[in-house]
């Protein structure tokens, strides 16, 4: 994984050449936005088990059964696997966040997964309505448009309007997962 820092001097030198001026003004841009991909990736953290139970429960309501026996998430272990899925997904998704790298996402996380479910048997496609499900409750989280969820209350630092372009990352990372898993 690479930060900004590091992506700026190793394409540099790949180039041979000096940092440009397109990668300066990118740099002071990572800079400048540093209070809010922290602020993000908090909102993420602070957050993990809320927005992957929401999201695994959300997936087993939309699908009947699952939970009886003979479905997927039947016994509880299977279950417990579902949850500690989505929080390993949001873990590194608030990794590629605050990196502002993909990177750590492709290489640790994604990197196998689909394989992976296939041979235990894990319907994709309720994998990725449970991705889904986690993209529209972080970007709501760091967005400060959830509205009416009092375990949300007071979390972000009232900079909901100003992280927009850094919660449309965020989305661009589940989207990844999603697209990873199709």
């Amino acid at each position: 994984m690479l930060d900004a820092f590091s992506r700026a001097v190793v394409s540099a030198d790949a180039k041979g050449a000096p940092i440009g001026t397109e990668d300066l003004a990118a740099l002071r841009k990572y800079v400048a936005d540093a209070n809010k991909r922290i602020d993000a990736t908090l909102a993420i953290t602070q957050n993990v088990s809320c927005i992957a139970a929401d999201a695994v429960s959300g997936m087993v309501c939309e699908n009947t059964g699952m939970t009886q026996p003979g479905g997927n998430c039947y016994p509880t272990r299977r279950m417990a696997a579902c949850l500690r899925d989505g929080e390993i997904i949001l873990r590194y998704v608030s990794y590629a966040l605050l990196a502002g790298d993909a990177s750590v996402l492709d290489d640790r996380c994604l990197n196998g997964l689909k394989e992976t479910y296939l041979a235990l048997g894990v319907p994709l496609s309720n994998a990725i309505r449970s991705v889904e499900i986690m993209k529209v409750a972080t970007v709501a989280i760091m967005t400060e448009t959830n509205t009416g969820r009092k375990m949300f209350e007071g979390l972000n630092s009232g900079s909901g309007a100003q992280c927009k372009e850094i919660a449309s990352e965020a989305a661009s990372y589940f989207d990844r997962v999603i697209n990873s898993l199709s």
